[in-house]
């Protein structure tokens, strides 16, 4: 069962050197800024344990992983210093798993939308079942995938989001998720890929952490300018969310 509170949850379990992050939210495990703020302070936490050399990033339930950020802080929008403020959680948050000097593995049981494809695409490796059917709906209401742009394209490459962020009311499936790199490994439930999950993060954690550490400054490479980018991209957002496109567009979800 998820969690009832208003602006999300947040829980870490440390099992020998694994770190199980658990994020969840009643609204599809969507993210509220705070709770994207509370995300980046425990990885940066992490990132400086002693003993945890890997790290699962995980959501509540057995449905959706991740709904992306708020749609309702979304609505309450007014200024451009709150519209860069709101899309800067994602970017602090991607930049947190990048700089973070453990591997991540994420573990995506569910539907996943815009920000949470972000979130995905900077894990190290990814777990994920059949049902985790993925979709970056941002144009749909007049804003684009700025921020996780660089995250997703570097795992999935141009084609690929561009294929997946100018169709943005279709669904591609885990298997074409797979096909493009976002996920590593796709099970036909979730307890097969939880069993296999397991056994993969306790094996990681064997390896030399500072092998693991060293491997992911290679696999990040050509990166440290996103400190900068992202918080950009957050701007730029931030400006289109004001737009009067995306003000009529999302005034039709307004009651």
């Amino acid at each position: 069962m998820g969690t009832d509170r208003k602006n999300g949850s947040l829980y870490t379990k440390i099992d020998g050197k694994v770190a199980i992050v658990e994020f969840g939210h009643p609204a599809s495990n969507s993210f509220t800024s705070e709770l994207l703020g509370r995300l980046k302070a425990e990885l940066d936490k992490l990132s400086q344990h002693s003993i945890v050399s890997v790290i699962l990033l995980k959501s509540e339930g057995d449905r959706a992983f991740c709904a992306g950020a708020s749609f309702d802080e979304l609505m309450a929008v007014a200024t451009l210093e709150d519209g860069k403020t709101f899309f800067s959680g994602f970017a602090n948050v991607i930049n947190a798993m990048r700089n973070c000097s453990k591997v991540i593995v994420g573990r995506v049981q569910g539907k996943t939308v815009g920000g949470g494809v972000g979130l995905a695409a900077a894990c190290d490796y990814v777990f994920a079942t059949e049902a985790s059917a993925i979709r970056l709906s941002e144009l749909s209401i007049g804003i684009a995938p700025l921020v996780i742009a660089p995250a997703v394209e570097r795992k999935i490459g141009v084609a690929a989001i561009s294929e997946l962020s100018l169709a943005p009311t279709e669904w591609k499936n885990a298997y074409w998720a797979k096909e493009k790199g976002l996920f590593s490994k796709v099970f036909d439930d979730i307890n097969e890929m939880d069993k296999e999950l397991d056994f993969f993060t306790q094996k990681l954690s064997e390896y030399n952490p500072e092998a693991l550490t060293e491997l992911k400054k290679v696999l990040w490479r050509d990166t440290s300018h996103w400190d900068k980018l992202l918080l950009e991209r957050a701007a730029l957002t931030g400006k289109l969310a004001l737009s009067d496109f995306t003000i009529k567009a999302i005034s039709k979800f307004k009651k």
